[in-house]
């Protein structure tokens, strides 16, 4: 790239492709050999990404105090490095669990499964769900059982109840709600202040306005990291 006006150009068009690749790698029927991008190519965009990144560093992509236009670009390099250790890689764990019927061995790797979750940040927040679908819904399935089919049911109507209780909880508009977590999916970006006052059904005093609106933040927060991240 001859200058960084064309890197500047390069880091947002991949960092764009990052985004969507993310979204459709959420899909259970996505296939990395159905895209006409071939993976090493994916990769050395990947690597000439971060070696711009690491150029820019904290000083700068001028350095000093030379003015770069790469200096407030942001990365996002959660984009590259999340869910590595997602929930389909815990389903695939949980899948073979289900095969082996020693009951030994079954308790140890069960005891594996629930010690991954619980030492990976992202999946930190969803340790409760999984561990209760563990213990109670798995010994429940035969070996030949859809592991994957009926987690899905579990986690579809565990998010259902969280959604309507903080709607319920915090007095917002389901549909406006449902549109934050569709946004978050789509664009990888937490909701403004002003979003989240625009789905609550009343207008917030000016006073209490900041104390609702941070608390409703956090806990839409903490349904996005429950029941969104991670289930790649």
């Amino acid at each position: 790239m001859p200058d960084e006006n064309a890197e500047l150009e390069f880091v947002t068009q991949f960092r764009e492709l990052l985004r969507i690749k993310n979204i459709l790698t959420s899909f259970s029927d996505f296939n990395d050999e159905d895209l006409t991008l071939p993976a090493q190519v994916f990769e050395d965009y990947k690597s000439k990404y971060l070696d711009i990144h690491d150029k820019v560093g904290t000083g700068g992509g001028g350095g000093g105090e030379t003015v770069s236009v790469l200096d407030d670009i942001d990365f996002e390099l959660e984009l590259i490095h999340r869910d590595e250790i997602n929930v389909a890689y815990i389903l695939n764990l949980l899948v073979n669990l289900n095969k082996n019927l020693d009951p030994e061995e079954r308790k140890n790797r069960q005891k594996e499964i629930i010690d991954l979750v619980a030492g990976e940040v992202q999946l930190r927040s969803k340790r409760e769900l999984i561990e209760k679908f563990i213990n109670e819904n798995l010994p429940s399935l035969q070996p030949n059982d859809n592991v994957i089919n009926v987690f899905e049911s579990y986690w579809s109507e565990n998010r259902k109840k969280a959604f309507e209780t903080l709607c319920a909880e915090e007095n917002m508009v389901p549909e406006q709600l449902e549109q934050i977590v569709t946004n978050y999916g789509f664009y990888n970006r937490l909701p403004k202040q002003q979003d989240i006052g625009n789905a609550l059904s009343f207008k917030p005093k000016i006073l209490d306005r900041k104390t609702i609106l941070q608390r409703v933040g956090d806990k839409i927060q903490d349904f996005i990291n429950t029941f969104i991240d991670g289930m790649g």
